[in-house]
């Protein structure tokens, strides 16, 4: 067993060596060593300190933690049969374990203990706010039920884990499962160059050179909806991505079950509904104010977006004919593609060779450093799960803040979107400094084809900025405590670090620095800069309702009446969604099948999708100090960077916002920046 690379939390990471057969010997063993630690927490004897109670709370789980996080990572990109195998069989016992810590009553006297204690009494700062969210953590999750209840509880948890990785995994076996081969060049019209070549590469890799494959992967999906003239394949591509509902895929029945957890889970705590239990930490703090900020947005987007809408409809009907029928759902992204060229004689496609992935990232990396004085450089001999890879390392001078992997581009053994993940966070040693955190990015951009570099769509670049900031929020962390560090806030106040980095995705003087033609080298040429910044607001307010339609969609299964038919939840989110598209949807529309931001872990974005616009307000309001005093101020950044992206949780995130800002933040800001207000 010594040798079983998962019990060796290390910072150079074996991912060469960690197979499937691995995860359960370890996880086994790990959670035995976990139990014990707690049981000795709670049978210490004399006086209780921190040292001996929140201090060894805080270690005894970190083996653990870290052997999942790694399991939980390389079965989403790097997945196989015997991995997710071995991966379902930890994720009961995992769960039902955390479940257990706060229903544990010698856990629980020992806090209860120490929290009377002068010691306890005198703490501040971010130790008496461990305490307090610690306390209030163990009554949330059960510390003050019964035996029955605690019981219960357990079950729910361990059961709501299961359900949510089998939903996970249905979405992405459906996606890898639905291919489009095309063989009739004819079936090409519209695409650009850069889909056509990638979906030739696509099928040749697959044993098929003479044909083009189009996948559900968000680098072929997005272009082929958004350009291929077909509307036949359109809706094809469409219907397989929204209207999953049948066949061995089928979530429907996972959704009606996970939405009764969750709501019994709330109701056993003494909650009105599952969005009140999960917001009481959060800064909005209640489904009715969560649901209040969501309404008062959609409010100030309706009209404009009313407009926009009928704006494309007498689009579609000057190209062709007044009796063009009203665009279909699959036909949104090709005609409001066809506008925004008519408008602004923009196409995004023009882009690409401005944003080669390697100059991408060398711009993001510069401007780390102007802002916030930090240098990020390749490291070579790190070993990862796949040859794609990059690692890099990142340094404050001399000092080691850091390394990093990037994984960039889509695979059939990797899930789809975007994400930034911390694997090991490092210890204060109590004298200033830190040892170094270790983190990941991870996303499906447009990979590289034959001897070309990987050109980005600009969405794609806004995708890089963001992950990096999120990155960015775990290595400059400088916390005391790990359960306080970095991304560990509230999770509406968790976005602000990363998209207010995409903000500068948007200013010429910054695209100037990285946006160079593959070829040439030249910048984008102004008129072509400024037509995309003009296009920038395009549509501005059927994409705020995009948004806003899931957030509302989210709010209401987590706070309106149970429904027991499966059909029934789908029908009630496709109702919702329907006032939010500037279309009729199908009638067997079924996004929600698919919305693993809400259903793919017990919590994850579950009442709290809202947190997008919520961080986009704060965002907004936050770069208008950069705007004011300076794009790539070092006083800014190091003044965001001290404020925020060192002190993670250490502090309400409201006194945070203030304490960079010097107020609280200020909606218009988004409103403007939306095109929406003035």
């Amino acid at each position: 067993m010594t040798d079983n690379p998962l019990l060796r939390v290390q910072f150079r990471v074996p991912f060469d060596q960690i197979q499937a057969e691995h995860v359960e010997p370890a996880i086994d063993r790990l959670l035995a060593e976990a139990r014990r630690d707690l049981e000795a927490i709670a049978a210490t004897p004399g006086p209780r300190t921190w040292a001996n109670t929140l201090g060894a709370l805080e270690q005894s789980t970190e083996r653990l933690e870290f052997a999942m996080t790694i399991v939980g990572h390389l079965e989403s990109v790097a997945t196989t049969p015997a991995l997710r195998a071995a991966s379902n069989a930890v994720q009961g016992p995992v769960a039902e374990f955390y479940a257990q810590i706060p229903l544990h009553e010698g856990l629980w006297r020992a806090l209860q203990d120490f929290a009377a204690t002068p010691e306890a009494q005198a703490l501040t700062g971010e130790r008496r706010r461990l305490l307090d969210k610690t306390l209030d953590d163990f009554r949330r999750h059960g510390a003050e039920l019964g035996p029955a209840g605690k019981a219960r509880l357990a079950e729910l948890s361990a059961r709501l884990a299961q359900a949510t990785t089998t939903f996970s995994e249905h979405v992405l076996d459906a996606t890898n499962a639905h291919e489009l081969w095309l063989t009739d060049p004819a079936d090409l019209a519209g695409l650009p160059p850069s889909a056509v070549d990638a979906a030739r590469a696509s099928a040749t890799a697959k044993g098929r050179p003479d044909a083009w494959r189009f996948t559900l992967q968000q680098p072929s999906f997005i272009p082929f909806l958004t350009y291929a003239d077909s509307p036949r394949l359109r809706e094809d591509m469409y219907r397989a991505a929204n209207i999953c509902v049948a066949g061995e895929h089928d979530n429907r029945g996972l959704l009606r079950e996970i939405l009764a957890l969750r709501r019994e889970q709330a109701t056993l705590l003494g909650f009105a509904d599952f969005a009140d239990f999960v917001l009481k930490p959060r800064m909005a703090k209640t489904g009715a104010a969560a649901r209040a900020f969501v309404d008062g947005l959609t409010a100030r987007s309706e009209a404009a977006f009313r407009a926009e809408a009928v704006a494309l409809h007498d689009f579609r009907k000057q190209l062709e004919g007044p009796g063009a029928p009203e665009p279909a759902p699959w036909d949104m992204s090709y005609y409001a593609e066809k506008l925004r060229k008519a408008l602004y004689d923009f196409d995004d496609e023009a882009l690409r060779p401005y944003f080669a992935v390697e100059s991408v990232l060398a711009g993001l990396f510069a401007l780390a450093h102007d802002l916030y004085g930090i240098t990020v450089a390749p490291v070579e001999d790190m070993p990862t799960w796949h040859p794609d890879v990059r690692t890099y390392a990142v340094r404050d001078g001399d000092v080691l803040l850091g390394v990093f992997y990037a994984d960039l581009f889509p695979r059939e053994d990797k899930r789809a979107g975007a994400w930034m993940n911390a694997l090991i966070t490092g210890h204060a040693d109590g004298a200033g400094g830190h040892a170094p955190h270790l983190g990941l990015i991870c996303g499906n951009l447009t990979p590289p084809i034959g001897d070309r570099p990987a050109l980005l769509t600009h969405d794609e670049v806004e995708t890089i900025f963001h992950e990096f900031g999120h990155l960015l929020h775990h290595l400059l962390t400088r916390t005391e405590t790990r359960s306080l560090a970095g991304t560990n806030v509230a999770w509406d106040f968790v976005e602000l670090p990363s998209q207010i980095m995409e903000n500068w995705c948007w200013e010429r003087p910054a695209l100037d620095r990285f946006a160079r033609h593959v070829d040439t080298g030249a910048p984008i040429p102004d008129d072509l800069a400024d037509r995309m910044l003009r296009a920038r607001t395009f549509r501005g307010a059927t994409a705020m309702m995009r948004q806003l339609s899931f957030a509302t969609v989210d709010l209401e299964l987590h706070r309106g009446p149970p429904m027991d038919d499966p059909d029934a939840i789908v029908a009630r989110a496709r109702d919702v969604m329907a006032r939010f598209t500037p279309c009729p949807l199908p009638a067997d529309y079924a996004m929600v099948c698919r919305f693993g931001h809400l259903f793919s872990s017990p919590v994850a974005y579950a009442a709290g999708y809202y947190s997008y616009k919520w961080a986009e307000v704060l965002d907004a309001d936050a770069f208008t100090r950069f705007q004011r005093e300076g794009l790539f101020s070092r006083d800014v950044g190091l003044a965001f960077r001290r404020a925020i992206l060192e002190r993670g949780d250490s502090r309400d995130p409201a006194e945070l916002f203030r304490a960079f800002m010097g107020r609280d933040p200020d909606p218009e800001a988004l409103l403007r920046r939306a095109g929406l207000a003035a």
